[in-house]
């Protein structure tokens, strides 16, 4: 099974994960660009089990997502850098692509909440595109 390596900017924070992620999506809603400070947020959605910290702990900020259900933010108290979200609803981490050691071969499968995107927000094409979340995740496509 593929072993997949990630820190934060100043590396006091490294975690791991075993597979492959069950999703890679680019998330547009208003929390996601405000954490990420972009248009969107790149998340490899990895089930709980296979993903832990190997350095450090994080420190952890809780909101409520749309379902009612705790995002629970994982982040470096010392650089700030987010590196993954635990969705409760999903029971799964969405892991900031962008703190892999190696994120290539990992690219879009899914876009969502893209109503809520930025007017300069450019889309790839030939991914599935949802203004909100697919009808089997609640939403309405």
């Amino acid at each position: 099974m593929d072993k997949h390596l990630g820190r934060c900017g100043c590396g006091k924070l490294e975690y791991q994960f075993e597979g492959e992620p069950v999703n890679q999506v680019f998330c547009y809603c208003h929390s996601c660009q405000r954490h990420s400070g972009s248009d969107k947020w790149f998340g490899l959605w990895v089930p709980l089990e296979n993903f832990s910290f190997t350095r450090g702990a994080p420190s952890v900020y809780t909101r409520l997502g749309d379902s009612g259900k705790k995002m629970e933010h994982l982040f470096c108290a010392d650089c700030g850098t987010t590196v993954a979200i635990r969705v409760e609803i999903g029971n799964f981490y969405s892991v900031g692509a962008s703190t892999l050691d190696d994120s290539e071969g990992f690219s879009p499968q899914m876009l969502i909440y893209t109503a809520h995107a930025p007017s300069w927000a450019v889309f790839p094409e030939g991914v599935p595109r949802f203004e909100i979340l697919p009808p089997r995740l609640g939403g309405t496509g």
